[in-house]
C-alpha cells in the first residue's frame, strides 16, 4: 500500500490542478467526485510517442465537465499529466459510459503555476473516451480514449483494470450531469 500513496497523492494533486484554472474565475474548486482505477496502461501514445502510466483517475466537476486523467511514467518529467476532458458524458448501456472529448489538458513541470500549482495547457480536441464498467458497482474493466487536438497531435489510451474495486470519493453533492436511461 505504501507504493500507492505517492500515486494517489499525484492523482489528488491533479484534481486540484484541473480545477485551479476554473477556481480563478469563481471561488472554490469545481471537482465534486473522483475515482481511482487500479490497473495498467497497455497503450498510452501521445503525438506518436509511447509512455507507461503511474495512475488513471476519473474526475467529475459540479458544472458537468469530466476528465479521464493519466499520470505518465515519464523519467524526464515527474509532473507529466494529461487529461481527456469533456462535458457530454452519457450512458446508453448500463455498463458503458462515454465521454465526448472536446479538449486535452496537458501538464508538465514547465507549466506556469497559480497558488503553487501548475495550470494545465488546454488544447481544443475531438475524440471519445469509453469506460466499460460502473463506478456505482465499484467495478471498471477498461477505459479507452482517442483524441486529436487542433494541432493534429493524437492521444490514445487503453487502460485495463487489475480487478481491484474502484476507489470512489465524493467531495460534495451535485446534480448528475450525464444522460443515463438506467437511473
Amino acid at each position: 500500500m505504501h507504493f500507492l500513496r505517492p500515486l494517489l497523492l499525484a492523482v489528488f494533486i491533479t484534481a486540484m490542478q484541473l480545477s485551479a484554472a476554473q477556481a480563478i474565475e469563481r471561488e472554490g474548486p469545481d471537482i465534486d467526485m473522483y475515482a481511482h482505477i487500479s490497473g495498467k496502461c497497455t497503450t498510452l501514445r501521445i503525438a506518436g510517442r509511447d509512455y507507461g502510466c503511474k495512475a488513471v483517475a476519473y474526475f467529475h466537476g459540479q458544472q458537468g465537465r469530466a476528465h479521464f486523467t493519466v499520470v505518465l511514467d515519464d523519467p524526464r518529467d515527474a509532473s507529466h499529466i494529461i487529461s481527456f476532458s469533456g462535458e457530454k458524458g452519457s450512458r446508453e448501456q448500463d455498463n458503458i459510459y462515454e465521454l465526448q472529448v472536446d479538449r486535452m489538458l496537458l501538464n508538465s513541470r514547465d507549466r506556469p503555476k497559480v497558488d503553487g500549482l501548475p495550470v494545465p495547457a488546454e488544447q481544443t480536441s475531438t475524440g471519445i473516451c469509453r469506460q466499460t464498467g460502473n463506478f456505482a458497482a465499484r467495478k471498471v474493466t477498461d477505459v479507452t480514449c482517442s483524441a486529436t487536438d487542433s494541432e493534429g497531435r493524437k492521444y490514445e489510451l487503453l487502460f485495463v483494470s487489475d480487478g481491484t474495486p474502484v476507489s470512489v470519493r465524493r467531495i460534495r453533492q451535485s446534480a448528475p450531469s450525464i444522460q443515463d436511461p438506467f437511473k
